[in-house]
C-alpha cells in the first residue's frame, strides 16, 4: 500500500529547498550579466571587422589583434555561461531530488550531495572564467591605449 506524505513532512523540505532556489535566482542574474557582456563583445567585434576593411596597414594590425582578443573573450564568456547554466540545472535537480526523497521515502542523499557539490564547482568555474574574461578586456583596452599612445607600454 502506498503511503502519502503529510504536509508536516514537506515543510522542512520546503525550508531546505529555499537555499538552492535563491542560488538559482542569483545564477540567473549572473547569466544576465554574462549574456549582456557577450552581446557587447559580439557587437564590438562586428564593428571592428567593418573598420578593418577601411583602414590603413598600420591600424589593420592593431584592429586584428583586438578582434583576436574579442574572439577569445567570446569563447571565455560562452564557457562561463555554460558552467553557470549547468550549476542552475544541478540546483534544480537538487530541489527535485529533495522532494522525491520525501514523497517516495527514498534515500538519495548521495544524489543530493553530489548535485550540490558539482553545482558549486560549476559556479566556481564560471566565476573564475568570468574573471579571466575581465582580464582579457583590460588587455584589449591596454592594446588600444598603447596604440593611441595614451599610456606607456
Amino acid at each position: 500500500m502506498m503511503q502519502f506524505t503529510s504536509v508536516s513532512e514537506l515543510i522542512p523540505i520546503l525550508q531546505t529547498a529555499v537555499g538552492p532556489t535563491i542560488l538559482i535566482s542569483g545564477i540567473g542574474l549572473l547569466l544576465l550579466t554574462m549574456t549582456n557582456r557577450l552581446g557587447r563583445v559580439v557587437d564590438r567585434a562586428r564593428t571592428l571587422t567593418a573598420d578593418l576593411l577601411n583602414t590603413n596597414d598600420g591600424d589593420r594590425v592593431k584592429i586584428a589583434k583586438q578582434i583576436q582578443i574579442l574572439w577569445r573573450r567570446a569563447h571565455l564568456i560562452r564557457l562561463a555561461i555554460i558552467l553557470a547554466s549547468v550549476s542552475a540545472l544541478l540546483s534544480s535537480i537538487l530541489i527535485i531530488a529533495l522532494f522525491i526523497s520525501v514523497l517516495w521515502k527514498i534515500e538519495i542523499a548521495w544524489l543530493i550531495a553530489l548535485s550540490f557539490i558539482i553545482s558549486m564547482g560549476c559556479l566556481m568555474g564560471s566565476l573564475i572564467v568570468f574573471i579571466w574574461d575581465v582580464n582579457q578586456s583590460l588587455m584589449a583596452l591596454r592594446l588600444e591605449l598603447i596604440g593611441d599612445e595614451i599610456i606607456n607600454a
